[in-house]
């Protein structure tokens, strides 16, 4: 996602007279989990089944998911976000809009998965490094 950096915009809303006009001017707003998975989506050139195929996921509860007719637990937005082949912050703010915590450096599975992200991982090979190190598995 190309987006401009938050110090970037935490300036530009400081200097600007009016927050609304901010708001609007940036599309700012709770982004839901159907909305940031078909940006992410356009922007990677990937078609919806074959990323819940990628995923592991149920076809019926995966379309669910991608529309907002079902809720996804941190582990389902993560598998997608590893099926997508997502960065770090594409991740996070995945589960940001999804309502769960976003990754974080100081636990130890999700420090062994922000190094996944990091280094492209497949979520099988994601997987693997969870099982090898003792923590749950993301599925």
């Amino acid at each position: 996602m190309n987006e401009p950096l938050t110090e970037e915009l935490l300036k530009e809303l400081l200097a600007s007279p009016d927050p609304a006009a901010f708001a609007d001017s940036h599309d700012i707003g709770a982004r839901n989990v159907p909305d940031n998975l078909q940006q992410l989506l356009d922007e990677k050139g990937a078609v919806r089944i074959d990323i819940i195929h990628k995923a592991g996921l149920n076809e019926t509860f995966g379309y669910q998911i991608f529309v907002g007719q079902r809720n996804a637990s941190r582990n389902k937005l993560l598998q997608i976000a590893f099926a997508l082949g997502c960065t770090l912050r594409e991740t996070n703010r995945l589960l940001h809009a999804g309502g769960v915590s976003q990754l974080y450096c100081k636990n130890r599975r999700d420090a062994i998965m922000i190094f996944c992200i990091d280094r492209g991982y497949t979520l099988m090979r994601a997987n693997e490094e969870l099982y090898r190190f003792g923590e749950d598995t993301i599925c």
